[in-house]
C-alpha cells in the first residue's frame, strides 16, 4: 500500500507539471494565432473525461463514507445534568 501511495503522489506531481506546461504552451499559442481547432477539440474531450472521472470519484468517496459510517459509528455525545456535552460511555453500538 505504501508503494502505491508513492506512485500516486509521483503521478499527481507529473500531472501537475504537465498541466502547467500545457497552460504555458496554450498561452503562447493564443498570443501567436490561437490554438488549432483539432487541438481545441482534444482539450474539450479531455476536459469532459476529467469531469466524468471527478464525478465518479466523488460518488465513490460518498459511498465509502456511508459504508464507513455504518461500520464505524461516530461517538455519540450526550448532555449531562449541568448541560455540558460528554461522550456516551455506552451508546449501544459496537466499537472497534
Amino acid at each position: 500500500a505504501a508503494r502505491e501511495t508513492v506512485a500516486i503522489e509521483a503521478a499527481a506531481t507529473a500531472l501537475q507539471r504537465s498541466l502547467a506546461n500545457a497552460l504555458d504552451s496554450f498561452s503562447r499559442a493564443a498570443r501567436h494565432g490561437g490554438v488549432p481547432t483539432a487541438l481545441r477539440q482534444r482539450i474539450v474531450r479531455a476536459s469532459g473525461q476529467v469531469a466524468a472521472q471527478r464525478e465518479t470519484l466523488a460518488r465513490a468517496t460518498a459511498a465509502l463514507d456511508r459504508a464507513l459510517d455504518g461500520l464505524l459509528p461516530r461517538e455519540a455525545a450526550v448532555y449531562t445534568a449541568s448541560g455540558t456535552a460528554a461522550l456516551a460511555t455506552q451508546s449501544g453500538s459496537v466499537r472497534a
